[in-house]
């Protein structure tokens, strides 16, 4: 059965790179993003190398299970020919891709995934990454040493763990079945998109329930609005009879539309002078797959860096209380500088400190008994007593209670 349904494909360099090592592929059932690292060129190469490889499934199949199996081999089949190529140029050793794909059969959706672009469905409003990460900050999520706000931020956030590429032929790939539904939008990314956007504000754009194309341009325009430092690649597809269907010719955008986006170039030497230099940051690789024993080494710098932020916040926290304690004893010296006359029982008293209390603590003590009866006094000055007399010092006391013994018989 044909699958019935529309969809957009579009891809954009960004705001920082110069070249588009991503590719995608929207065709009548089958939904590919791809995202190229490896250099300048490689990139291009092994995502464009991805695509076209994978465009040959964009059929019906009998069942779901045969797609699934199909699927999962022409991956593998793709690895095997970035090893060839890298076998045939060794100056594109280390170029690699993710590889994220939906094919739909009848009312299934197939999905194989390598990498960190992902793979979402918004169903009945619920915004779900169906694909998980194959990243280092991943696994420590996974193993609950970071929180997922934290591995947005991490420094080795584009690490990968897995990746289709020249390190050997035989890639772990997921690949499940799903069922889908009338209504259900698919979202294909490469990280360009959810690197930088977050998925609360993909989910309100896909609410609005536009066509395909219009969410795509959406989308994208989110990512630019956020800088956009890598490519970033969107393929949108709706299940069901809701917007209007394309033309049923495939859209290939990216690198793999472009005909030097499939072939491997020349290598040229790289030239260096007052105007060139010898390498372009925003063209540098931003994955490669390590090695088992670099795996240990970025687990142990990531402990470090924990170790190091709890001393940190040790230390600041220390210095905080020392600060307010400081700050406290400064405050409670000054008040032991004040005086004021008050009562105590039935006499007035000098008391040193001020009259006001912080909850339980009284930040004054009785300083000098006057012996002077409150019943002697005449009434104003007994409220005044009362309601206590402020001095600006031990003698201005002093003088206070003298003028009451005057007042009294």
């Amino acid at each position: 059965m044909v699958f019935e349904g529309s969809s957009a494909a579009i891809s954009h360099t960004g705001k920082v790179r110069s070249n588009n090592q991503d590719s995608g592929f929207s065709g009548s059932n089958l939904f590919v993003v791809a995202d190229g690292m490896g250099g300048h060129a490689g990139g291009d190469i092994a995502s464009s190398i991805a695509v076209h490889h994978l465009e040959g499934l964009d059929h019906s199949f009998p069942t779901p299970a045969e797609a699934e199996r199909e699927l999962r081999e022409a991956i593998v089949d793709a690895a095997h020919v970035l090893v060839d190529t890298v076998a045939e140029r060794p100056e594109l050793a280390g170029m690699g891709t993710t590889v994220s794909a939906v094919l739909m059969v009848d009312d299934y959706a197939v999905i194989a995934h390598i990498g960190d672009s992902r793979v979402y469905l918004f169903r009945d409003g619920v915004f779900t990454q169906i694909t998980t990460d194959h990243t280092f900050v991943q696994r420590l999520v996974d193993s609950g040493r970071i929180t997922p706000e934290e591995a947005r931020y991490h420094p080795r956030r584009s690490v990968l763990m897995r990746v289709l590429g020249d390190m050997g032929t035989d890639p772990e790939v997921d690949a499940f079945i799903m069922q889908t539904q009338p209504g259900d939008r698919w979202l294909i990314c490469s990280d360009g998109l959810c690197g930088v956007v977050d998925d609360a504000q993909s989910a309100k754009v896909l609410r609005q329930d536009l066509a395909p194309g219009r969410t795509a341009d959406m989308l994208l325009k989110l990512a630019l609005d956020a800088g956009a430092p890598d490519n970033v690649t969107i393929v949108l597809v709706d299940v069901g009879g809701r917007h209007p269907m394309y033309s049923g010719t495939a859209t290939i955008v990216g690198s793999a539309a472009t005909p030097k986006g499939i072939e491997v170039p020349v290598a040229r030497p790289a030239r260096t002078g007052w105007f060139q230099t010898g390498r372009q940051a925003a063209n540098e690789p931003s994955h490669f797959e390590p090695a088992a024993e670099y795996l240990e080494e970025l687990i142990e710098e990531d402990r470090r860096r924990a170790r190091r932020r709890r001393v940190w916040w040790i230390v600041g926290f220390i210095t905080i209380v020392a600060v307010i304690a400081a700050g406290v004893f400064a405050g409670y010296a000054w008040t032991q500088t004040r005086y004021f006359v008050g009562p105590d029982d039935d006499s007035v008293v000098i008391y040193r400190g001020i009259q006001q209390d912080i909850g339980p603590i009284s930040l004054s003590t009785p300083f000098e008994d006057t012996n002077i009866l409150l019943a002697d006094l005449p009434a104003y000055q007994r409220q005044a007593v009362e309601q206590t007399i402020s001095a600006r010092s031990l003698s201005d006391a002093e003088a206070i209670v003298d003028n009451l013994r005057q007042g009294t018989p």
